[in-house]
């Protein structure tokens, strides 16, 4: 059984496609979440048999056992997973004598000051001082994959930072950020796991001459990962924001993953600053709804779009299922649920001066007490001209319209970001030109 058979456990799951953009390890992240979320029976047994697959295809000989050894409630390790138990140790000795060499090199912190930011210059000095050549480096390539795919991250982590700091070789230097980035996300370092994520997104923008398929489907790999990153790391709906906005990123998200919408609107909503973006969004939104949408998608496009404010309550109601049911998403369900309503308030007052609170409560979704004094702490930290008249029961909405200062700030906001996109691409096309 493969990962995208497995049993969705909600209608708007997207563990499958997400899966399908990871590597085994990261996808085995999801797959635990998922167990610790499904009762007994088929769904269990389901993502049992999913983790199941994608360990024997790695080298966690040991942890392939114990899956095995649950999922069939038996003691007997088959032989099949004996054999290959061996064949990872065999190969494993082999590439430990290749690369003892540069390893005890490696393993001296006086020895690793002496390398320089030159990689031609680093090689020449190992083979001249310590007799260690291209082959030996090449080695230290492969250890540090298999170091990886036997689940210590720390040993691979540590030797494709060395790896990158000897070799020239581009594909390999590549392949080396993408390990480097899984096992930082791993280790749960994700400042180290960003920094290795904007180092990949210059390599890949320089590779011009890769072909479009190749370049969309890399930006979408690396949205995919990152995910992972920006949903742990303390200003990371910003910087989700600011990769996946970006024009070949959003031509990725459109022609290859429209399901990270669901990402990018939460992204935009919990990161309160970034909502003047929300217009841009709704109209990719309502494009691709033919191709993706979900409970989170809808409810920007029934605010904004429709202006259908039941329709967006009851798209918020479903909002707080799927947020539970998502790997990235559950910590972030109260602060989406927030802005949301915030969002969904801002509009209601766009069109009425003078609301009913009971009204508005049914449309929030919330009593008519708890809405009140979720508007009265609404009212005093933001500009929000308004007042409550509890008696009445209403609230009073004054003239919410932008000053023309306002207008005038709002609209060369716009040109700049405009701007700075067209001279981007202007750019990056001279350099394909050259």
């Amino acid at each position: 059984m493969t990962i995208n058979r497995m049993a969705s456990t909600t209608e708007y799951d997207l563990s499958g496609r997400i899966c399908a953009s990871l590597d085994k390890h990261l996808a085995l992240a999801i797959l635990e979440f998922l167990a610790s979320r499904a009762s007994s029976g088929a769904s269990a047994d389901a993502i049992r048999e999913a983790k199941l697959a994608v360990v024997e295809k790695t080298y966690m000989c040991d942890y392939a056992v114990d899956l095995y050894c649950e999922a069939r409630q038996t003691k007997d390790v088959p032989e099949h997973l004996k054999k290959r138990k061996e064949e990872v140790l065999v190969t494993l000795n082999e590439l430990k004598e290749k690369v003892a060499p540069i390893v005890d090199f490696l393993s001296k912190s006086e020895n690793v000051k002496l390398l320089k930011s030159d990689r031609a210059q680093n090689m020449s000095f190992l083979q001249n001082e310590f007799q260690i050549g291209p082959s030996q480096v090449d080695a230290l390539f492969s250890f540090a994959k298999w170091m990886y795919e036997c689940g210590n991250y720390n040993a691979a982590h540590e030797y494709l930072y060395h790896y990158r700091t000897l070799s020239s070789h581009p594909e390999k230097n590549t392949s080396a950020l993408w390990g480097r980035i899984a096992s930082s996300i791993l280790l749960q370092d994700f400042q180290s796991a960003l920094d290795d994520v904007v180092k990949l997104k210059e390599l890949l923008e320089n590779d011009t001459f890769a072909p479009v398929q190749r370049q969309l489907q890399q930006k979408s790999w690396l949205m995919h990962w990152s995910l992972f990153v920006f949903f742990n790391h303390e200003n990371g709906m910003n910087g989700l924001v600011d990769l996946f906005t970006q024009d070949r990123y959003l031509t990725a998200i459109q022609l290859c993953a429209p399901h990270l919408l669901r990402y990018l609107v939460v992204a935009v909503l919990v990161g309160k600053k970034r909502t003047r973006l929300l217009k841009d969004l709704v109209r990719v939104i309502s494009q691709e709804r033919y191709e993706y949408s979900d409970p989170i998608t809808e409810f920007v496009r029934c605010l904004y779009v429709d202006y259908d404010f039941e329709g967006a309550q009851e798209k918020l109601e479903q909002c707080a299922f799927v947020l539970e049911g998502d790997f990235f998403l559950i910590a972030k369900k109260d602060a989406f649920i927030e802005a949301a309503r915030e969002q969904l308030f801002s509009q209601y007052c766009a069109i009425h001066k003078c609301i009913d609170l009971e009204a508005l409560s049914k449309q929030l979704g919330m009593q008519t007490e708890d809405t009140e004094r979720w508007l009265v702490n609404l009212i005093r930290g933001s500009r929000l001209q308004a007042s409550i008249d509890s008696g009445a029961g209403t609230i009073t909405i004054k003239n919410q319209g932008l000053s023309s200062y306002e207008q005038l700030l709002e609209k060369a906001r716009g040109l700049s970001l405009r701007t700075f996109s067209l001279a981007n691409n202007v750019m990056l096309f001279s350099k394909s030109a050259v």
